[in-house]
């Protein structure tokens, strides 16, 4: 996995945060859910991506 999508992963995680904290604002428990998803999407990719690196070096 490249540096680029490291970089995509953690905007992934930071839209996921800030998708759970507008849903938290406005009392909009769809929009949390789905904030919440993204921010697990991106951590499971994450640690694939660790995987992939131990296994390289």
């Amino acid at each position: 996995m490249g540096i680029d999508d490291k970089i995509n992963n953690a905007t992934e995680d930071a839209t996921g945060k800030l998708k759970e904290g507008a849903g938290r604002a406005t009392d909009n428990e769809q929009l949390e859910a789905e904030g919440r998803a993204d921010q697990s999407t991106a951590k499971l990719k994450q640690a694939g991506e660790k995987i992939k690196d131990a296994f390289k070096g």
